[in-house]
């Protein structure tokens, strides 16, 4: 019994840090302030760059809705990156070089890690512009995208800026569940950068000064790890720039992407995202992220303790409902920005998988290899 009094207790102290936790997120997220562009066409020269590696289902739509941008033509140069795919990408990326669209063809000997660093970083040395934009060769956009980030950028001058992805066009509830759990880890990346203490972003909606990147070394360091091309960055900018990272609140400025189809393709993400946690130089960010991870573990401890013993359960339910009202209370804010507020329906059911899924990804995610692209990488 002493054993579970000592679990009864850590589990109320996890309890109380999460919801603490939680609630800086809140306040993180209502300081981001909407932002509301100037009337200005904008004068930055940017550079938008795409890795895209067997994309010939989703690559069309990703070029043209680029090549719709309302930016001025002039400024703008998109530069993909095919990386050995073995479809017709390349092709259908090639058809559109009468439109400016230029291509550019990794050839690597040797086995990578990390391929798609490889690939921007070969995309960032041969641009021209002073704002690099990063997407993916999935993603869509609205024509104002672009022109929204230059203006964030000009009047705000941070070195770099996360803007928001969403998932849509989900078909079932298991791409219903993604897009609620993605975009609390959208609002989470937001809250942080709010709170001045930036911990993560997406890459598919990214944008840095060339000068930046260089500055701290590019992925110097974190080029040995497949992923991280953006959390990781973040944290090298942050740490140089006295956390000059900015957050673009605006509607206008959301890429969309879709949602894992199977659960085997989901498993493989968020191992991949997860995988670059311990990389993390700021060390209470790894700290934190241990601490949510035990506190999911203790409530299946206590579900598991529950089946002896009254009280675990009735702890166990108490964590459940404190989780999930803190979380409904943050991602009421996140969903509201987004137009996805019907998602919160999903929350009691997806809180329960959640613990699950944190506990296992925690684990998986920071042990062996995992799949990408059709490699196996780590």
């Amino acid at each position: 019994m002493e054993i579970f009094s000592v679990v009864s207790f850590i589990a109320c102290f996890l309890t109380v840090l999460y919801v603490i936790v939680v609630l800086a997120f809140v306040r993180g997220w209502y300081k981001l302030s909407n932002f509301k562009p100037g009337l200005k066409g904008g004068r930055t020269a940017v550079s938008i760059i795409v890795a895209a590696r067997n994309e010939e289902n989703n690559i069309s739509k990703t070029l043209d809705d680029l090549l719709a941008q309302s930016y001025n033509k002039g400024l703008t140069e998109i530069i993909f990156i095919d990386d050995h795919s073995t479809d017709r990408t390349a092709e259908i990326i090639g058809s559109y070089s009468g439109h400016g669209v230029k291509l550019i063809s990794l050839n690597e000997d040797k086995a990578l890690n990390s391929y798609k660093k490889k690939a921007i970083q070969t995309a960032i040395g041969q641009s021209n512009g002073k704002l690099i934009i990063t997407t993916d060769a999935d993603c869509r956009m609205g024509p104002r995208w672009l022109q929204t980030i230059v203006s964030f950028y000009e009047e705000k001058q941070h070195k770099m800026i996360s803007s928001p992805v969403t998932f849509f066009e989900e078909k079932n509830f298991f791409e219903k569940a993604q897009s609620l759990e993605f975009l609390y880890l959208i609002g989470l990346g937001a809250s942080t950068i709010g709170n001045k203490k930036p911990s993560t972003c997406n890459g598919a909606n990214l944008a840095y000064e060339k000068e930046a990147f260089y500055e701290v070394g590019g992925f110097k360091g974190i080029d040995d790890l497949a992923s991280g091309d953006d959390e990781l960055l973040l944290h090298k900018i942050a740490a140089r720039f006295d956390n000059n990272i900015g957050f673009l609140k605006n509607e206008d400025a959301i890429v969309f992407t879709h949602a894992k189809s199977t659960l085997k393709e989901f498993i493989q993400q968020r191992k991949r995202w997860a995988s670059k946690s311990t990389r993390y130089k700021n060390k209470s960010i790894i700290v934190l992220g241990i601490c949510i991870w035990a506190f999911n573990l203790t409530i299946l401890i206590n579900i598991g303790a529950g089946l002896f013993n009254d009280f675990y359960l009735k702890l166990a339910l108490v964590q459940l409902f404190t989780k999930m009202l803190v979380e409904l209370i943050f991602l009421k804010g996140v969903t509201g920005f987004a137009g996805r507020t019907k998602l919160l329906i999903l929350l009691p059911v997806l809180n329960i998988l959640h613990i699950i899924y944190i506990v296992y990804i925690g684990i998986a995610g920071n042990s062996g290899k995992y799949n990408w692209k059709d490699r196996m990488v780590k």
